[in-house]
C-alpha cells in the first residue's frame, strides 16, 4: 500500500466538511465482508457531513452576530437548565469534553459576567457555576437566534420528514448505545 502524505490523508476530512463522501471510502476500497457494511459507512458519513455543515454555519452565525463561540453557548445552555447552578465537574461530562478544555471557556464566561464560579458551602474544594441574570438574558437572545438559524437551514426539509428522521435517529442512537454496552461487557 503506498504511503500517503498528511495532505492526502486530510482530503477526505475536508470533503466531509463540504458535504461529500471522502474518496478514501469507495467501492474499490470496500472488499469481501466489508462490502456488506457500505450502508453503515454511508450513514456514518452522511451524519458526519450534516453535523459538519450545520456546525460550521452555526459557528459562523454566532461569531458574526454575537462575537461568541459555540462552546461558550453550550456551557450557557447547560446552566440554563440548572437554575441553582451546577458542580463544575459535571459540565465536562455533560458536554463530552475534558476539564482542561472547559477551564478557559468557563474563565472567559466569568470574566464577561455571564456566569459565576464559587466554592460549595458543603465542600470548598468543589466549585459551583451559576448563570448570572445578564448571562440568562444573553443566552435567551442567542437561543432564539440559534433556533431561527436551524429552522432556516432545515427549511427545505418538510416537518413530517423531520419528525420521521428524529424517530429514526432515536432508534439508531439506541441501537448504537446497546452495541457499545455489549462491546464493553
Amino acid at each position: 500500500m503506498p504511503v500517503r502524505t498528511a495532505a492526502q490523508r486530510n482530503v477526505g476530512r475536508y470533503e466531509v466538511m463540504a458535504g461529500k463522501e471522502p474518496a478514501l471510502i469507495d467501492e474499490e476500497n470496500i472488499i469481501g465482508e466489508d462490502a456488506d457494511n457500505r450502508a453503515q459507512v454511508r450513514v456514518w458519513l452522511r451524519l458526519l457531513a450534516c453535523t459538519s455543515l450545520i456546525g460550521a454555519e452555526l459557528r459562523r452565525q454566532f461569531r458574526e452576530e454575537f462575537d461568541f463561540t459555540m462552546p461558550r453557548f453550550d456551557v450557557l445552555a447547560q446552566l440554563d437548565r440548572e437554575p441553582v447552578g451546577l458542580v463544575l465537574g459535571e459540565l465536562p461530562k455533560r458536554l463530552m469534553v475534558t476539564a482542561g478544555n472547559l477551564t478557559p471557556i468557563v474563565d472567559r464566561l466569568v470574566e464577561d459576567g455571564l456566569i459565576t464560579r464559587s466554592p460549595s458551602p458543603l465542600d470548598r474544594r468543589v466549585q459551583i457555576v451559576c448563570m448570572t441574570a445578564e448571562g440568562r438574558r444573553a443566552f435567551r437572545r442567542m437561543a432564539k437566534k440559534h433556533s431561527l438559524w436551524l429552522a432556516s437551514l432545515l427549511a427545505e426539509f418538510p416537518k413530517a420528514r423531520l419528525d420521521g428522521l428524529v424517530k429514526e435517529l432515536d432508534d439508531l442512537k439506541n441501537a448504537v448505545k446497546r452495541a457499545t454496552e455489549e462491546a464493553r461487557a
